[in-house]
Order: C-alpha cells, then structure tokens, then sequence
C-alpha cells in the first residue's frame, strides 16, 4: 500500500507542479471568474500550486523511502493541495476535480497503510 501511496503522491505532485507552471507562462489557457470568492492572481495560483506540488512530490519519495515524516507530512500536505484544487475548480473545472479525486485516493492510502504487514519488495 506504500507504495500505492508514494506513486500517487509523486504523480499528484508533478500534476501540480505542471498545473503551476502553465498557470505562470501560459495563465491564457485557464478561465478567469471576475466574482470568485478566491480570486487571487493566476501567477499566485501558479506559485501555490507549484510549491504544493513540489512538497506533495517530496513527501512521496519520503514514503516510497519508507519514512514516517513522509507519511504524516503526506497526509497533510495532500489535504492542502486537495483544497487548493477546489478553490481553483472555477479556472479549470474538469483538471482540478479529477485532481481532487486524485488526492483523496492518495489519502485513503496513506491512512490505510499498515506497517505490521510485510512489504512484498
């Protein structure tokens, strides 16, 4: 199941950081809503999303190492990126849903883990 967990984490990651990314160099590609509650700038999307991915793909190889910080930081670091996902569901709908399914996955199997189970490696 670790490694299950740190395969999403690092996918999740790189999905944001990519996500990020577009929206600092390409921002015409994603919608701008003019009467969102989270309006902030899509560069301050681009820069939250490309750290939060980055820290979500560190905390993954941390898990795939077999380290508890990476468990724990996981979990919380992936409910940040989960939520920052849904504030952005107005600028891209169909990516940031699929995103937030994504994380929820990698959450139930970060919390699913069981450590006194072999690991088959």
């Amino acid at each position: 199941m670790s490694l299950l967990a740190g395969v999403l984490m690092i996918m999740a990651g790189v999905f944001n950081v990519v996500q990020g990314l577009v929206a600092l160099f390409e921002n015409e590609v994603y919608l701008t809503t003019p009467r969102y509650v989270f309006a902030f700038d899509l560069t301050t999307w681009g820069w939250i999303h490309l750290l939060i991915g980055l820290a979500v793909a560190v905390a993954g190889f941390g898990v795939l190492a077999g380290r508890i910080w990476g468990r724990i930081v996981g979990i919380a670091i992936t409910a940040l990126c989960m939520i920052g996902n849904f504030l952005f569901v107005p600028y891209y709908p169909v990516w940031s849903l699929l995103l937030v399914a994504l994380n929820v996955f990698t959450i139930w199997a970060l919390c699913a883990y069981d450590r006194s189970a072999p690991e088959n490696t």
